[in-house]
């Protein structure tokens, strides 16, 4: 959804072009030669369903195998870099929680300092919710790196969905959708190769909707809590979407207590103390965030920030805002260019017509790809099957709730991933009992798809090294990720890193600078940093900073030169600064 200019695709094969060709190779065997290699498929189908009867294991061992493929892959799969403003954003809340606070002082260089998506007044924070970011955190504290946070959420988010289709699916087909997340969601895709988050979402949906068969089966306590948690992880992480998968669980709860189950009121009533128990617990503590944060129990993330910044609202239904007056070019071409094209654009009828379009080719692109759209044909069944009538609601719901958000990443589906996964396998499920003209076309094709998704993995395993071309930012709506990004930003401040002292790097950009790519972000505790970024007054001197900063080397950064260039800068003569009483480095509020 993201519209920049890019540069010309480098030379090669895509690996679009590559499972399409594939896909439709597939497709032709089934058709005209349905029973290539019967016996040993067949074979290895027993072995895998053999397994799959182990439920627990199966769980475990598709988490474990998630995390241990994408580490056994760093060395053709390199950690990422952030590149993009949320990602910064959730890496600055990820070193508060590390460092043992919620929130930081708003520092008094700030107006140097403002970044994308990240607060300053009444404290200096990201504008997030904080369940990505404190994820990210367990990966900086416990293993020095807050990409680790990123692996853990995502082989966390492969067992809740192995354990969530077990509710829904036979416990093959339930196995097969945790690995066929593995392959195209936790290796190479860009919820696990960028810190936006996307499984920490992902774990709350699976948590509720596989909770929801399992409580109308046999009301357990235990699987209430595991709703309550999930309903806690969505809270903390994409909320809006959250609404959008608990609403429908809530009513389809609540008609089963009133209309079908045999427990009494009184029971219901004893096993449900827990899990709201804990609702309130996780209500309490989002509201002391609040406080602490943004200065009021009630002030949600994302409020100080948009009405600080934005022009545009988040939802088509909402009115505009003022504009308020930028300090930076480049922040004003964020909110006033693209943010507010883009949410006008999708005002209009056709606007609305082609933006939801593009919203749904952005998610048959990253959650089916093209080698898993062949089952599609098999979705007016899935449709007509009373097994599946509340997930093809729910769906219906999230869709209708998604089409009045002004923008769509993959990840604002991540909520909902499991009931995607559910959706698709019973497709497959019905794609697999298909024949034409006695012969199991349908079998054979059910049967290869999942062997083509390990194939394709490998292609793209090595496609950076190879002629293959994988996608260049902004094309993240893939399976397969994109090229790296990133990666100037972390070659300068590699490189400042190596020099001795402390560092302020202030950052120039050119006038048409692409907003996307910005560069002024900083760590949590900014004044002991080694290197801090700053951005280059636009409208005076930058003398009050350099006066602050005194004590440190200070270059001049340029990324829009090619390549980006780092140069010694030139500090004019400074005239003595007198700071008001109240702004000394060290005298700002601090944060818990």
């Amino acid at each position: 959804m993201v519209m920049v200019p890019v540069p010309s695709p480098p030379a090669g094969v895509s690996m679009v072009a590559i499972e399409s060709g594939v896909t439709l190779l597939s497709v032709l065997i089934a058709l005209f030669w349905p029973r290539m290699a019967s016996k040993p498929l067949a074979f290895a189908e027993r072995w895998f369903t053999h397994l799959a009867r182990r439920r627990a294991v199966g769980v475990a061992t598709v988490g474990i195998a998630a995390g241990v493929l994408r580490l056994a892959i760093i060395p053709w799969v390199p950690i990422p870099q952030p590149f993009i403003h949320d990602e910064f954003s959730y890496l600055l809340a990820a070193d508060t929680f590390a460092s043992g606070r919620l929130t930081n002082p708003t520092h008094p260089m700030w107006r140097y300092l403002e970044g994308f998506h990240i607060t300053q007044h009444p404290t200096y924070m990201s504008m997030y919710f904080p369940g990505q970011g404190l994820f990210l955190a367990a990966g900086q504290f416990l293993l020095g790196n807050p990409w680790y946070g990123v692996l853990i959420s995502t082989a966390a988010m492969c067992s809740a969905m192995c354990w969530m289709l077990q509710g829904w699916l036979p416990p093959r087909w339930a196995l097969l959708g945790a690995w066929l997340a593995v392959l195209r969601l936790a290796l190479f895709s860009y919820w696990i190769n960028m810190y936006y988050g996307g499984a920490v979402a992902a774990i709350g949906g699976c948590l509720v909707l596989g909770a929801l068969p399992r409580l109308m089966r046999n009301f357990q306590i235990r699987d209430g809590l595991l709703l309550a948690l999930g309903a806690i992880f969505l809270a903390n992480s994409r909320p809006y979407e959250g609404i959008l998968v608990c609403l429908p669980v809530a009513c389809r709860l609540l008609w089963w207590a009133a209309r079908e189950t045999e427990f009494s009121p009184w029971v219901l009533a004893r096993r449900m103390a827990a899990p709201v128990a804990l609702l309130l617990a996780a209500a309490g503590f989002m509201a002391y965030y609040d406080y602490r944060v943004f200065g009021n129990a009630l002030t949600l993330p994302y409020q100080v920030n948009r009405a600080t910044y934005a022009v545009a609202p988040v939802f088509l239904w909402q009115s505009l805002k003022p504009e308020p007056q930028y300090r930076y070019r480049t922040m004003r071409n964020f909110y006033t260019q693209w943010e507010l094209r883009e949410f006008q654009r999708a005002r209009s009828f056709p606007g609305f017509l082609t933006a939801t379009a593009q919203k749904v080719g952005v998610v048959l692109l990253f959650y089916f790809g093209i080698v898993l759209m062949p089952a599609l044909i098999a979705f007016p069944c899935v449709f007509r099957d009373r097994r599946m009538r509340f997930l093809v609601i729910a769906a219906c719901v999230y869709g209708v709730g998604l089409s009045a958000n002004a923008w769509l990443f993959p990840h604002y589906v991540a909520p909902f991933v499991g009931g995607v996964y559910a959706l698709l396998l019973q497709a497959m499920r019905y794609l697999r009992v298909w024949w034409r003209s006695s012969y199991p076309s349908g079998l054979l094709l059910a049967r290869v798809i999942p062997l083509l998704c390990i194939a394709l993995a490998g292609v793209r395993l090595f496609a950076d090294r190879s002629s293959v071309r994988t996608g260049r930012w902004p094309s993240i709506s893939m399976w397969y990720g994109l090229q790296p990004v990133g990666l100037a930003r972390a070659r300068i401040a590699t490189e400042l890193d190596a020099h001795a002292g402390r560092h302020l790097a202030i950052v120039r950009y050119t006038a048409d600078h692409l907003p996307f790519d910005d560069w002024v972000y900083n760590k949590a505790d900014i004044d002991n940093a080694k290197l801090v970024w700053a951005r280059e007054s636009e409208t005076g001197s930058n003398s009050e900073l350099l006066h602050y900063f005194r004590d440190r080397n200070i270059w001049l950064v340029e990324p829009d030169c090619s390549p980006p260039k780092l140069t010694q800068y030139v500090v004019p003569k400074l005239e003595p600064i007198f700071a008001p009483k109240d702004s000394p480095r060290n005298s700002a509020r601090t944060g818990d």
